[in-house]
């Protein structure tokens, strides 16, 4: 072996990494739009909007392009990945046109392909004034596909109990429904739920809901709900039992509703469910240094503190009420681990939306006893 003379710095990496938190703001925006610029909006291709109001001189005045984008506009200036779909005078021609195929990656489907082509992951989906039931149906499918939320309307309804009715049809808790209207016309709600959704995200986080935040631009509903704050027996409160988001005017318009089509209880909140994409989502990514790496002790030491610290921040921040990582012995056998697998675990907590909140009030004579005491 050589003589060393001199200084040698090694450069061991090693240790908890960070992990960052995945774009949850992206719109998935999917639209007609027959005079639009073709070339930035080709048809049933991904393309990328990175500034909102600027792209509004470029869609051509007829489809659902230009209204949509503008009420996005009107909440937030969030990046929006378009797919721009035929317009068909068929309605049943306009479904198929609208929710396309996964196979060349048309319509709705042309979402999936965002990532690959624009460097961007859409998770708040949407298709306002185009999204049927079929083409709800496919924005859910696409929606689980991309770890995000559909924000669909109660189409063909003309009543709180066709809304109740039509969310019977749902289930997945990728998907939350919406009803009425806004006098804006159709897609007008969807469309600003989108924003609204990325706006939150934005100024506050993944954690809080659509729920109970101002809506900038509405002037009125399609369809009047009677709502009253302190009584859920309304019409309001039936679509949120069903449960269906819908709209209320107090201190503006807002959107009035926590819960998905979730069929499963422990993920019926909105909160609940974005929560858990982008744990998912975030923790997997931020381990890719780890994968093909020697599997010791020291990774996985490494492994389960990088988790942990990104918790206590979440945890800190109050994104999470909780949470922990943790090494189960009982789940990594020695041939397991001589073969290259290894299993983490862990939990979280995630932050529920105060949804009800109730008030003891009660009447005492109580504080007449010190009345005279001056």
């Amino acid at each position: 072996m050589p003589i060393r003379h001199g200084i040698f710095v090694n450069e061991p990496v090693d240790g908890a990494r960070n992990i960052a938190d995945v774009a949850t703001g992206v719109i998935g925006l999917v639209a007609t739009g027959p005079d639009a610029d073709a070339d930035l909006f080709p048809l049933n291709q991904p393309a990328l909007v990175a500034d909102v109001r600027s792209a509004l001189s470029a869609v051509g005045d007829d489809g659902t392009l230009g209204p949509a984008l503008a009420a996005i506009a009107d909440q937030a200036s969030p990046i929006v990945v378009v797919v721009r779909v035929e317009e068909t005078v068929d309605p049943q021609d306009q479904d198929d046109a609208t929710a396309g195929a996964l196979a060349d990656y048309s319509g709705v489907y042309g979402l999936l392909a965002a990532e690959q082509q624009l460097g961007v992951r859409p998770r708040i989906l949407g298709a306002p004034g185009l999204d049927t039931a079929p083409v709800a149906s496919v924005l859910g499918t696409v929606a689980r596909n991309l770890n995000g939320m559909a924000y669909l309307y109660c189409d063909g309804c003309d009543s709180v109990e066709d809304a109740v009715t039509y969310r019977g049809g749902f289930s997945q808790r990728e998907q939350m429904l919406i009803w009425p209207e806004t006098s804006g016309g159709a897609g007008d709600a969807i469309a600003r739920a989108l924003g609204l959704r990325a706006h939150i995200d934005e100024v506050t986080g993944w954690h809080k809901t659509l729920s109970n935040v101002a809506v900038t631009g509405i002037t009125g509903l399609a369809h009047p709900v009677f709502f009253d704050l302190q009584d859920s027996s309304t019409p309001a409160g039936l679509l949120n039992d069903a449960p269906v988001t819908t709209m209320v005017r107090m201190n503006g318009f807002r959107f009035w509703g926590n819960r998905t089509c979730s069929d499963e209880p422990l993920f019926a909140f909105e909160s609940s469910v974005r929560t858990a994409q982008v744990l998912r989502d975030s923790i997997a990514r931020g381990l890719v240094w780890a994968v093909d790496k020697p599997l010791t002790k020291g990774l996985v030491k490494d492994i389960i503190e990088t988790i942990n610290a990104d918790f206590r921040e979440k945890v800190a921040q109050g994104r999470l009420i909780g949470a922990s990582c943790w090494y189960d012995p009982a789940l990594n056998s020695e041939n397991d681990l001589a073969g290259g697998k290894l299993v983490i675990d862990y939990d979280y907590t995630p932050c529920a939306p105060m949804e009800d909140l109730t008030l003891n009030q009660r009447i005492t004579d109580k504080y007449y006893t010190s009345f005279s005491a001056g």
